[in-house]
């Protein structure tokens, strides 16, 4: 039997669906979703397998123009998914009409690899409107294979999977088959964390934080669990506990129901708050924290 296997790489602006689409595919959570821009900082993979063929799913931050050292190495990131993809996936929303780096675009526009732009969050438009875009992206992007889709109501997921099965290499599979990631446990812990936090606090708070699980523990019927999160300032730090400990005890509670998903274990999280000092500016802490290598 032939076997297929090759890197899937999904680019695209910030809050377009790229992290909801590889969740589609990939059938686990792991891509975390929130509707503020900048949700995913890192590359994910997530790894779908069958008996005649790997794909390996990569989710991207949304492309942005960098305002700080975190950003440019949240874009690196970006830059990697061209370096390796087999196919492109060019995911765009009903209303959108280019990428924030015109040098992403070009990048696109001249790919050797088959690229899959996908237009979501059609369930939101009119007939007409789909119409206009598709003709649109037509022009713009020649070389792509257009879809129209909905990530989060998983309408018209099928025929894109199957075009990507048809348009994957030969290949061994890269990784064991029973494998769906490539990031160790703590990282999804870090991720759940982040995530409430993105929900449950405003402004520049969520941007400034950072998440270290130190101790991770696992038991026959429990996983212990204690993580830091990191800010930049004092007054974040007391922001982020609130009053009397109010805003950490429901982040922590938030967190904890979807790790004992994830997980399908029961969860003890133990929440601790530091100051760490301008990081996402910091070359040392951002190597500590996975942005560069």
């Amino acid at each position: 039997m032939t076997h297929k296997a090759g890197f899937v790489n999904i680019i695209g602006n910030p809050n377009v669906g790229k992290s909801t689409l590889m969740n589609a595919f990939v059938g686990e959570k792991l891509s975390i979703i929130t509707s503020k821009a900048q949700t995913t900082r890192h590359r994910i993979l997530g790894i779908v397998n069958g008996d005649d063929y790997q794909i390996m799913f990569s989710d991207t931050p949304g492309i942005i123009k960098p305002a700080y050292e975190m950003q440019a190495s949240m874009m690196d990131f970006v830059k990697s998914a061209f370096d390796d993809a087999d196919v492109l996936i060019y995911m765009v929303e009903i209303g959108e009409k280019e990428l924030k780096d015109e040098a992403f675009f070009e990048k696109i526009k001249s790919s050797k690899v088959p690229v899959m732009l996908l237009i979501n969050k059609i369930d939101t438009s009119t007939q007409e409107q789909i119409e206009e875009k598709v003709a649109y992206w037509h022009e713009k992007v020649p070389n792509a294979n257009i879809y129209l889709i909905s990530a989060l109501e998983k309408f018209n997921i099928e025929p894109v999977f199957d075009k990507i099965k048809e348009l994957l290499p030969e290949s061994p599979a890269f990784y064991p088959k029973d494998q769906l990631t490539d990031k160790p446990e703590r990282f999804f812990v870090n991720e759940a964390i982040r995530e409430k936090i993105l929900l449950n606090y405003k402004k520049e708070i969520p941007y400034a934080v950072e998440i270290e699980t130190e101790e991770f523990y696992e038991e026959d019927d429990i996983i212990r669990i204690r993580s830091i999160i990191m800010v930049e300032r004092e007054t974040q730090k007391g922001i982020i506990i609130g009053h009397k400990g109010s805003m950490l005890k429901k982040t922590g509670m938030m967190a904890r129901k979807d790790l004992e998903i994830f997980f399908d274990k029961k969860i003890f999280l133990d929440l601790y708050v530091k100051v760490n000092k301008n990081w996402r500016s910091n070359d040392r802490q951002l190597k500590r924290f996975g942005y560069k290598d």
